[in-house]
């Protein structure tokens, strides 16, 4: 049987964000003490993870699991088998889940899976023009579900360069929140699962992988000058668009384990602020579209989950 506080779950735990978590989690006995699940794409070649796992305490448990993003039913297996064990007894409770993975692509159009660890992009969040204006003459970030699906909406074909990369990667985070909301809500009226909270947070800008295929002068500003600018603005606006990973990783660990969330109802902080989620977001009507749409995209069925108003 396993002997534990419990189990914390992490996806992408091997990438810039990821791996930091797992570095503020060993640094505290009280975390340590958990068994960790980190999930990536290719646990042979997760070399980031495994440095931050051997510098950490030896009696930590843990195991690193393949898990592809980008494919459903790699989600659904890995899910499956981690439920199976925890059933078992092979695993503790799942104390935390912790829904950490994005890739933005300027330059080519590729589908995938972003994960709760997610920005607060709008159109009318000022943020988002630091570099320029890549909301110019657009309304939204939701003009339907099946256009965002299909990747039919803002493709390279606009001729707007890399901006059509940044609002497929906007547009995918707004989804991310609206389903955050969505599950917020039905988990809270579920007799069963009501005791469970739901949280999102806003890590900022920083320096990861995150943008590797965006060109060298992308490359640069976020691997060379972004860490600089992150260490100083942080001193004087620890919430400020830019932060190292060490500060969001800190807060995503606090929020986790130190932050009392409301049931029912989604917190969302920014850093450690409080903050209101983008007005899309909160629109009822497109979050059921997009919360319906999923369910489909997934192929889930009856017996599948335990949430009994997944439909």
């Amino acid at each position: 049987m396993a002997s534990s506080q419990g189990t914390i779950v992490l996806t992408g735990a091997n990438g810039g964000l990821g791996s930091a978590i797992v570095t503020n989690l060993l640094k505290k006995p009280e975390l340590a003490a958990y068994t960790g699940v980190y999930t990536v794409r290719k646990a042979a070649t997760a070399t980031a993870l495994k440095r931050v796992l051997d510098a950490g305490p030896a009696s930590h448990k843990h195991d690193i699991v393949d898990l592809d993003l980008s494919s459903l039913v790699s989600v659904r297996e890995t899910a499956a088998e981690i439920n199976r064990r925890v059933a078992a007894g092979d695993l503790p409770p799942i104390r935390a889940l912790i829904l950490n993975a994005a890739y933005q692509d300027h330059e080519e159009l590729d589908l995938g899976t972003t994960m709760f660890l997610t920005s607060c992009f709008n159109i009318d969040d000022k943020r988002n023009t630091i570099g320029g204006e890549p909301y110019k003459g657009r309304t939204t970030l939701f003009p339907s579900v099946e256009e965002l699906a299909k990747g039919t909406w803002s493709t390279p074909k606009d001729g707007d360069g890399w901006w059509t990369g940044f609002r497929r990667y906007g547009a995918s985070k707004l989804c991310a929140v609206m389903l955050m909301h969505e599950l917020a809500n039905r988990i809270g009226t579920d007799p069963d699962l009501s005791n469970i909270t739901v949280v999102g947070l806003d890590p900022g800008a920083m320096s990861s992988d995150l943008t590797r295929r965006g060109g060298s002068s992308m490359h640069f500003n976020i691997k060379v000058m972004l860490p600089i600018i992150a260490y100083l603005a942080v001193k004087f606006s620890p919430n400020g668009a830019m932060r190292p990973l060490w500060k969001s990783a800190g807060d995503v660990v606090r929020l986790c384990f130190d932050v009392d969330a409301p049931k029912g109802k989604l917190l969302y902080l920014n850093g450690t602020d409080e903050f209101e989620t983008a007005k899309e977001a909160r629109n009822a009507a497109n979050r059921k579209s997009l919360w319906d749409y999923g369910v489909v995209a997934a192929g889930i069925k009856q017996g599948d989950t335990v949430l009994t108003n997944w439909q």
